[in-house]
């Protein structure tokens, strides 16, 4: 016969993880109550917060892994990603980092994709990806998801996410650079925003018949696609795209 008494323990979830809570249980400790034995990943989970927006785990001053399982009074205090700062030594919640500079996008996120392909990070983004599709990339090649839909976040595969909290695309991009502390991997103008493949320089001559009469006549540096042949030059465009640029490495 087993027992239907309630367990408890208490929780503070730290910084960004609050938006994720109801606004009762923001930036305060509550009480979390349970039956059985369940685990403090899938209880974080059962709070509203994705465990891939965890980073630190501390329970009664110690810290712990996704394994461990509560136990009636414990003090759990929850932190997300540490900028800037290297907390491995401390615990390792996931067996591969969780700062890694690669992406995929979900179908809300495609200007934003563009963006960060831009800046030079790798970004794979299609309009017609659905959910497992996106979490099958992000697990065979370790791609962190970016998401607006926080419920992709809590399944069980997914070990490198975010949830963009931002509707608008250059703020969006701007929050994935700062949630990663990603400024000094900005490498602007290497891949291609339209496909994500990498760009390098081409002689004029070999791309002529892909250019417009007047494009050929008053440009002479040029750059092509690898991977979908799209030629790019420093146009009119080129400006504007260097001022947007300046307010990523300039935040």
């Amino acid at each position: 016969m087993t027992s239907s008494r309630l367990s408890s323990v208490q929780f503070r979830f730290y910084e960004e993880l609050n938006d994720f809570l109801p606004r009762e249980k923001r930036k305060t400790a509550f009480t979390f109550y349970y039956k059985g034995n369940p685990s403090i990943k899938d209880s974080i989970e059962a709070a509203g917060v994705p465990h891939t927006e965890v980073d630190l785990i501390v329970v009664n001053g110690e810290s712990v892994g996704f394994d461990y399982h509560l136990r009636d009074g414990d003090y759990i205090a929850v932190y997300p990603v540490f900028e800037g700062i290297d907390i491995s030594p401390i615990v390792k919640l996931r067996a591969e980092p969780l700062r890694r500079s690669s992406f995929v996008c979900d179908v809300h996120l495609g200007k934003c994709a563009a963006l960060l392909r831009m800046l030079g990070f790798d970004t794979i983004y299609r309009n017609d990806y659905d959910d497992s599709a996106i979490v099958h990339i992000s697990v065979k090649q370790g791609r962190i998801i970016l998401t607006r839909d926080r419920r992709m976040l809590h399944i069980r595969d997914v070990t490198h996410g975010y949830c963009v909290r931002s509707q608008k695309p250059a703020e969006q991009a701007g929050e994935v650079i700062r949630r990663f502390d990603l400024h000094k991997q900005i490498k602007p103008f290497i891949r291609c925003m339209a496909c994500n493949g990498i760009i390098k320089p081409v002689e004029k001559q070999d791309i002529l018949t892909q250019l417009e009469p007047k494009t050929a006549r008053y440009y002479n540096e040029f750059y092509r696609c690898e991977s979908c042949n799209r030629v790019y030059w420093k146009g009119s465009h080129y400006e504007a795209m260097k001022n947007t640029l300046n307010r990523f490495i300039n935040t």
